[in-house]
């Protein structure tokens, strides 16, 4: 142990020394950049309390840790344009997840190694409270490798100067290892093993087998590659963004990623660059074997758990030290045409960050929007109780509809009627496709319509479906239709569903929405599933949005109470 303590202090001794390459001799390069600005004045899709930057294209998050008291999020981002491109990280900061600040560019092209671009990448936060990043770089071959980078200055908490390993890459293709130099990226938050030796992994893939290639070190500057995967899967194409962390098997706390322990499970996350879904799987980790095993039943495809059903991609956890508590980002990308993004001038937010904790089944995860989105509610109306009869609608009024939080809650106590599921019906997505918020059912749809024009020409539907499965236990599906939520027909209106591990019969049926001008994000019963959507209305705009409770059965079903906040715009930029 006093040797590695001994060469952690070398190791950063080299960072802070004249070993490594700093960053302020090509800063010049992304000051002045010409950005193409937006041609239209009017931006009714720009979110309140969304992160996003004032222009231009962005997609996953990076880096996320928390540092001497301060969050920090840094993002894939062209400073050019409005669409994909010139990738550099930029950065910003904050005190509380809601409100930001933002600082320059805190890694872009500088070194061989990543002179064709800086990719998505983690940080780690070693011994010492000392951050270290690792992110793929693209060389002047375009090979994928990976990189590293640490702060200059580990007093300022706002990190706001990073420098680069002069012996970078320290990981890449050759010929010995075969690894697919066009697939090899986005490197994860590493952990200690019991041998104290540092791991991580990266995503890959061999033809149509996704894996997860893992990389052991000792001093965190010289990787071995191991002579197998921590997983891998066939027939699931390549792996991007992978995630892997600790979670508890009791109570809501989140766990440091390098935790070792009996009462813990492990999660592996990946995106899939071929369907451009995530899904995750909820497993057991063997330090003997330094490999990962899902628990048995998990589905290993992107027909899996996933901890958003919607417009959800290249997700990153990190242990919040703070807090004690293990928080989710996401990248929601748009779903207008790419000549609508660039009249915008922008593409791309991040979605809330939330809470993410493993469900007492042990099935799967619950999330929910950190607590400090709560500090931008005002004006709470409230609606008491009251059965909401088949094909009613009711207006919440007295809050701006355009820019808020939605909290109801469904009971259901006749079951009689519920309609029967049939066997063929195992693709939620598919079945409220077909069954969306205009088709009558018996138990529902019930839920919101977020988003609506006053004469209900545009709507984004989020609600539930109850139906009667073949054990005669009851199926809840939770749905976010999009077919009715622009009269633009160039954007794309998918709708989105997800079945919830609940028995209706004992648990209210309960749905949050964070409705944000052109992203309405849903979780369903306290968080066991949740569903992100972008909509572009062209009528339900601002102060002519809408919001609305319905039941579309033909059945009554009583809401026990709705909570709706109008949403103080935070601080983004």
């Amino acid at each position: 142990m006093a040797n590695f303590y001994l060469s952690l202090f070398l190791f950063f001794a080299l960072f802070l020394g004249h070993g490594f390459v700093e960053l302020q001799a090509s800063h010049h390069v992304y000051r002045n950049l010409q950005t193409s600005q937006s041609t239209s004045p009017n931006q009714p899709y720009r979110t309140g309390y969304h992160f996003q930057p004032p222009k231009n294209w962005i997609n996953d998050p990076n880096g996320v840790m928390i540092y001497k008291g301060i969050y920090h999020l840094f993002y894939q981002y062209n400073p050019k344009g409005a669409v994909w491109g010139n990738i550099v990280w930029a950065h910003s900061t904050s005190k509380d997840l809601i409100n930001w600040i933002p600082h320059d560019p805190a890694i872009y092209p500088s070194q061989q190694s990543d002179i064709n671009g800086c990719w998505s990448g983690s940080a780690t936060i070693l011994p010492g409270e000392k951050p270290a990043i690792f992110y793929t770089g693209i060389d002047p071959h375009n090979r994928q490798v990976q990189n590293l980078a640490v702060p200059k200055n580990l007093s300022d908490p706002y990190l706001r100067e990073w420098v680069k390993s002069p012996k970078n890459p320290l990981m890449a293709p050759d010929a010995m290892n075969q690894i697919n130099t066009s697939s090899f990226r986005d490197p994860t938050t590493a952990w200690l093993g019991p041998d104290k030796r540092w791991r991580l992994i990266i995503g890959s893939k061999i033809n149509r087998k996704g894996l997860a290639i893992l990389y052991r070190s000792k001093d965190f500057l010289h990787w071995i590659k191991a002579k197998h995967p921590l997983h891998s899967v066939k027939g699931t194409g390549m792996w991007e963004c992978p995630d892997f962390f600790p979670v508890s098997t009791y109570g809501l706390n989140g766990l440091d990623t390098s935790e070792m322990g009996p009462n813990t499970k492990h999660v592996l996350k990946v995106s899939l660059d071929d369907t451009k879904h995530e899904y995750y799987t909820v497993g057991t980790y063997s330090t003997a074997k330094d490999r990962y095993v899902p628990d048995e039943g998990s589905v290993e495809s992107d027909s899996g758990l996933r901890f958003d059903y919607g417009k959800y991609y290249a997700s990153k956890t990190f242990f919040d030290s703070a807090k004690n508590r293990r928080v989710l980002w996401g990248w929601v990308n748009e779903s207008s045409s790419v000549n609508d993004d660039v009249k915008k001038g922008w593409a791309g937010i991040q979605a809330i960050p939330r809470k993410l904790w493993l469900d007492k089944s042990g099935k799967h995860l619950v999330q929910w929007p950190v607590v400090e989105i709560e500090k931008l509610r005002v004006n709470q109306v409230q609606v008491p109780s009251k059965l909401l009869k088949g094909g009613s609608v009711i207006e919440v009024t007295g809050v701006t509809a355009a820019q808020a939080d939605v909290e109801i809650s469904f009971d259901v106590s006749d079951f009689k009627k519920a309609e029967k599921l049939d066997p063929g019906w195992t693709n939620p997505q598919l079945i409220c496709s077909q069954k969306g918020a205009s088709v009558k059912g018996a138990l529902g749809p019930f839920g919101l319509l977020a988003l609506a024009s006053k004469d209900l020409k545009e709507y984004t539907a989020v609600f539930f479906r109850i139906f009667k499965g073949e054990d005669k236990k009851f199926v809840v599906l939770m749905c976010s239709d999009q077919s009715r939520s622009s009269l633009n027909s160039d954007n794309d209106k998918t709708t989105y569903g997800a079945f919830l591990n609940v028995d209706p019969i004992y648990e209210k049926l309960s749905l949050r929405s964070l409705i944000d001008h052109s992203i309405v994000e849903s979780f369903g019963v306290g968080g066991k599933a949740c569903i992100t959507a972008r909509v572009y209305p062209t009528l339900a705009i601002d102060d002519y949005a809408h919001l609305y409770a319905f039941n579309n059965g033909t059945e009554n079903v009583k809401f026990n109470g709705l909570s709706a906040w109008s949403m103080k715009k935070a601080q983004l930029f």
